[in-house]
């Protein structure tokens, strides 16, 4: 059996989307999308391991000033920038760290911060999938910094669109704390106080329960994915070649 998760030096959250069931019993493909922290991170060995696994285009969804320090790297594979977030807005992200940080559970507070990702940065979602859907042949790399939050939402996307159910979508994406523990110890670990440290306990955790929750909620609210990313600017090809990246046929 194929391996989902890949051992990329340097990296510690690198997993392909292939191998997942679908609601009408096939599986994902391997080798079509890889989920990733930042490549930036990875050392040169973990680089050719990248190359090796066929990785031809990089789906990069930090904001130009993380991606301001990364090491140039083989020209031989594409980078598309998505800035999932769109601009910075600081009013935005203060007033949205108020509300996770009054959410009952981390379940909810993580809940918060993803509805309001698919609410305001619809357009940007919509970029991001179609970036994979219109990549060269070859493996897709998406990523943000950590691999746990924006490369959750598309990952999650294009799983949807591949007919992965909601539950297998939200097992998948709880694996992200589990590979980013030791980093995520030594950060934790930094923290000044007993409120900062829960702060970073609250902001590590990917919890099943909030990415089941979101993923539910566009089904019901926006009556499943495909049509909010058609809402969003996704032609019905455009959205079928996406699907096609994950599983073949009709």
């Amino acid at each position: 059996m194929q391996e989902r998760i890949l051992a990329w030096e340097g990296c510690l959250n690198v997993r392909d989307l292939g191998g997942l069931p679908t609601g009408d019993g096939r599986e994902t493909r391997f080798g079509r999308v890889v989920r990733s922290d930042s490549p930036g991170l990875l050392t040169a060995a973990g680089w050719r391991a990248l190359v090796g696994y066929g990785v031809t285009t990089i789906v990069d969804l930090r904001r130009p000033v993380e991606r301001a320090e990364d090491p140039s790297r083989e020209p031989a594979v594409e980078v598309n920038h998505v800035s999932l977030l769109g601009a910075d807005d600081e009013a935005r992200w203060t007033r949205l760290e108020a509300l996770a940080a009054a959410a009952p559970s981390p379940a909810a507070s993580t809940a918060v911060i993803y509805r309001d990702v698919l609410a305001v940065n619809g357009a940007e979602l919509a970029e991001a999938v179609g970036a994979v859907a219109e990549a060269r042949p070859g493996a897709v790399l998406v990523h943000c910094v950590g691999g746990k939050d924006r490369t959750a939402l598309v990952t999650a996307l294009l799983l949807r669109l591949a007919g992965v159910p909601t539950a297998v979508i939200a097992a998948d994406y709880a694996l992200s704390e589990v590979y980013l523990e030791p980093r995520h110890a030594e950060w934790i670990a930094s923290a000044r106080d007993d409120a900062e440290r829960r702060r970073f306990e609250r902001i590590s955790a990917t919890p099943a329960d909030a990415m089941q929750t979101v993923l539910d909620e566009v089904d019901d609210e926006h009556d499943g994915v495909e049509a909010y990313l058609r809402t969003h600017g996704l032609s019905d090809d455009v959205l079928q070649r996406a699907r096609a990246r994950l599983v073949d046929g009709p």
